[in-house]
């Protein structure tokens, strides 16, 4: 953006002086639209760091499972052709240690990106150069089963927040105070979005969906459940819809005003997995569960995985062990291991995924 256009901050200012106050979602959508085609938000240089740049290992853990249940899925017969399929890949790091461990296995997927950033994409190409790009789930393959990946994706999808005002249901809105970005609660009626038993909830309570993760959950799981294959959710979020508005900002690896300088740091809301699951199952497809990142990843054997790759790089242990610990950590509520949450369903042609229980499989889930 050159200087004479000004800053994000600037346009958004002019377009609700002309226009009046907009949705949080557009504020949102807008923000991260630029933040993500502007710069590499990624490591201890950017503002936040994901699991597969933390260690090896979570790509590792997850190229396993879609190799297990591929190969699962082929028994004695001739090894399928498939699609492996990332939405938001960041840099690459997750597919390529992935893919590392499925082609180890024998295994030659396509490789399939849905990456809207121009920046992420130039270093997508250099971790996994035979990587086909799409800027939406509707042109990915329809001829081939799906292996889908989604690791801190539907997070900064735009979200859309409802407040219970005097008056009944509002959207929530940003306005400006001076130069100021504020939230505000909008003029027109939504009580007819809501479900009559959200009707006589306390005035302030605030209620979030975001449709675009909606449809497009939509999307991939009834391709899955007409094509084949599976997917697996990672995010951090709830399992149990709740109430309260979960929109946060990082920049600098550290929490800021959400309604501070639009652009310039990560907006994200946390990801209600029961919403997610619904959608997929209506969709067709089968229902693996929803378990905590920690529970999911020891389950894959990572912690044997982290002692044999300690053992052969041993100046290396250290940073293999402490990696390990990041990611399964489930101490307190803030732990990876336990605030992020896994959500795997599959097509019901398919065995079931590798990581759930029995009772997770049957639609149970782990708070």
């Amino acid at each position: 953006m050159s200087a004479r256009e000004g800053t994000l901050a600037d346009l958004l200012r002019r377009l609700i002086r002309t226009s009046g106050p907009i949705s949080v979602a557009q504020y949102m959508a807008h923000a991260n639209a630029h933040y993500y085609a502007t710069r590499d938000p990624l490591g201890r240089a950017g503002d936040f760091i994901t699991a597969p740049e933390i260690s090896q290992l979570f790509g590792e853990m997850l190229g396993g499972w879609v190799a297990d249940l591929v190969l699962r899925t082929a028994g004695a017969t001739a090894i399928p052709r498939f699609a492996y399929v990332e939405l938001g890949p960041g840099r690459g790091t997750l597919a390529r240690d992935a893919l590392r461990v499925i082609r180890t296995a024998h295994l030659a997927p396509e490789v399939h990106f849905i990456e809207g950033s121009p920046q992420l994409r130039k270093l997508q190409t250099q971790a996994v150069p035979d990587a086909i790009f799409h800027d939406s789930t509707a042109t990915l393959p329809d001829n081939l089963p799906l292996l889908i990946i989604a690791n801190e994706f539907f997070d900064a999808l735009a979200v859309r927040q409802l407040v219970r005002t005097q008056d009944g249901w509002r959207e929530r809105m940003v306005a400006l105070e001076e130069e100021r970005f504020i939230p505000v609660e909008g003029e027109q009626p939504m009580d007819a979005a809501l479900a009559s038993v959200q009707t006589d909830a306390p005035v302030g309570t605030i209620i979030e969906t975001v449709p675009a993760a909606a449809a497009i959950m939509q999307d991939v799981a009834m391709a899955i459940a007409r094509q084949g294959g599976a997917m697996l959710t990672v995010d951090y979020g709830y399992v149990q819809t709740r109430i309260g508005s979960t929109l946060q900002a990082v920049r600098n690896h550290r929490m800021v005003d959400p309604f501070f300088d639009p652009g310039n740091a990560d907006l994200t809301a946390h990801v209600d997995f029961a919403s997610l699951a619904n959608v997929a199952q209506d969709a067709g497809c089968v229902l693996y569960g929803t378990v905590q990142q920690g529970v999911f990843l020891n389950r894959l054997g990572i912690k044997e995985r982290a002692h044999a790759l300690a053992a052969a790089n041993p100046g290396q242990a250290k940073s293999v062990f402490s990696g390990l610990e990041r990611l399964v950590d489930a101490r307190d509520r803030q732990g990876m291991g336990r605030l992020f949450k896994v959500l795997g369903f599959g097509s019901p042609q398919w065995p079931p995924g590798a990581g759930f229980s029995p009772e997770e499989n049957a639609g149970g889930t782990f708070a």
